[in-house]
């Protein structure tokens, strides 16, 4: 099959290339990470080179790949071509690559010219390898480094086992698939195998005890229900934990929360039922109460039921509250950390929440008033020198706010600062003083979500410069009543 070269294929190396001659061009470093890539394919390799690096000559002693000595000449590519399923060219002479790949065109042998896709017949992207997972990233040749990057991150979230668990799963594959007919029970097996104590065990290498396991998921009715309250962070989705994400596409129900942005829950598997218990205009929040009947209800109906909330959960997410109801019911429950707002927004905002000059402790409250109006904090805790004071939920209370610390203590012009929308790409922040923080969130319509902050750490406020330079660009000092954004 001849593929046209300005359409180059997008080639993952997921075929079986034990023993399939391939031809390499090059003895440098560039062509040592395409043999080190088809070694790991068992690719029967040779190489055209007059010199080889290290790497290259090891092989060679090694037996694992055939070095042709020669220069990479017209004659000698057309001796060698012949035979050979695909020609990699990774010499660093962008035009000698362009002239063998087309030369392995006319002998309608696929080619890839290492970094140039405009002569490839096709390109591999980068992988990711755990024995028999193996994940492709690919640009289609617009930018190789993005892919490499993008691998690397991957990378980082495949445990090592990984590749021993998808083995354990193959050999138990068709025994399972006789336990379980029904596909929906079968696929619940597997992934409660995978998100319990038996991926673990196979990870580990402890076979006899991932199989026990799987054996006690396939002798009964299925799989239980259970509750996972997860924390998703202030906004930016990209501050999601790992395991937010992995238990976001296992849930098959989510219960969230009205701060949670449309971003976030397009990580949520897409066939999970997505249930809203949080507050709409002119509706008032689902009561805590019919929170937690709820979570019991999904579990006991066999549910994995993702509790969603924004921030922490145990942070002003009243998620005491839930996991007390649900150990009450006897539902088993799995708690996820979250990035909390004040970490988030702090970071985003260029503000430090302790500073070794001004603020050696840092207080978390809610500004949320009571049901009869009244705002009861501990005002002379707060109002302290040395220490900064994050107050969530307090744009509506905010003129009090400022009011009640300055009552008991704090200067009027004592800085302070508000954050809206922390994290997200519309976020603004506000820094002034206690005496004229609500003015300006009044004059800029400033609303819910927003973060207040208290304390000296607020004159301490760096905004990121531009990030066109970042390697000699200097950090910059933000002005009081300064509004922007600030890039992480």
């Amino acid at each position: 099959m001849t593929l046209s070269s300005s359409d180059p294929a997008w080639f993952p190396l997921a075929v079986r290339l034990d023993d399939v001659p391939v031809l390499v061009v090059g003895g440098g470093e560039v062509a040592v990470n395409k043999v080190r890539l088809l070694l790991a394919h068992r690719a029967r390799i040779s190489v055209i080179a007059t010199r080889l690096v290290a790497d290259m000559r090891r092989w060679v002693e090694d037996g694992v790949l055939t070095h042709i000595a020669q220069d990479a000449s017209d004659a000698a590519v057309r001796a060698a071509i012949p035979g050979c399923r695909l020609v990699y060219v990774a010499t660093d002479d962008r035009a000698l690559n362009r002239r063998i790949a087309a030369i392995a065109h006319d002998l309608n042998v696929l080619a890839c010219a290492v970094d140039d896709p405009q002569p490839s017949s096709f390109i591999t992207p980068a992988q990711v390898h755990r024995g028999v997972v193996r994940i492709a990233i690919s640009t289609g040749g617009a930018a190789p480094v993005l892919a490499r990057r993008l691998r690397e991150q991957v990378e980082a979230t495949i445990p090592d086992g990984t590749g021993a668990l998808a083995g354990f799963m193959q050999a138990e594959r068709e025994r399972v698939g006789a336990a379980c007919p029904d596909i929906v029970r079968r696929r619940r097996v597997w992934e409660a195998f995978l998100d319990g104590q038996g991926a673990s065990a196979a990870r580990a290498g402890d076979m006899a005890r991932a199989r026990d396991v799987l054996d006690a998921l396939l002798s009964g009715d299925g799989p239980g229900g259970e509750v996972w309250l997860v924390g998703a962070g202030p906004g930016d989705p990209d501050l999601l934990t790992l395991r937010a994400l992995h238990m976001m596409q296992n849930a098959d129900c989510v219960l969230y929360d009205q701060l949670l942005s449309p971003d976030l829950l397009d990580r949520v598997r897409r066939d999970a039922e997505l249930v809203f218990v949080g507050k709409r205009r002119n509706r008032h929040t689902m009561p805590q109460e019919e929170i937690n009947a709820e979570l019991v209800r999904r579990a006991r109906a066999g549910q994995r039921v993702l509790r969603l909330k924004g921030g922490d959960p145990f942070v002003f997410g009243r998620g005491g509250e839930e996991i007390e109801a649900l150990l009450h019911s006897r539902i088993p429950f799995q708690v996820v950390p979250g990035i909390t707002a004040a970490n988030g927004c702090a970071a985003y905002a260029g503000i430090p929440l302790t500073h070794r000059d001004c603020a050696q402790a840092c207080m978390f409250v809610t500004g949320h008033a009571r049901a009869d109006g009244v705002l009861d904090l501990p005002w002379a805790n707060m109002a302290r020198p040395g220490q900064t004071i994050v107050i969530y939920m307090g744009v509506a209370a905010l003129p009090v706010l400022c009011a009640e610390l300055a009552r008991h203590g704090l200067p009027d012009d004592w800085p302070a600062a508000i954050v809206e929308r922390g994290t997200r790409p519309d976020q603004r922040v506000f820094t002034g003083t206690l005496a004229d923080l609500p003015g300006l969130a009044r004059e800029n319509g400033v609303g819910s979500p927003a973060l207040i902050i208290v304390g000296q750490v607020v004159r301490h406020r760096v905004v990121s410069p531009s990030i066109v330079a970042p390697s000699i660009a200097s950090s910059s000092i933000a002005s009081p009543h300064d509004a922007s954004r600030t890039d992480p």
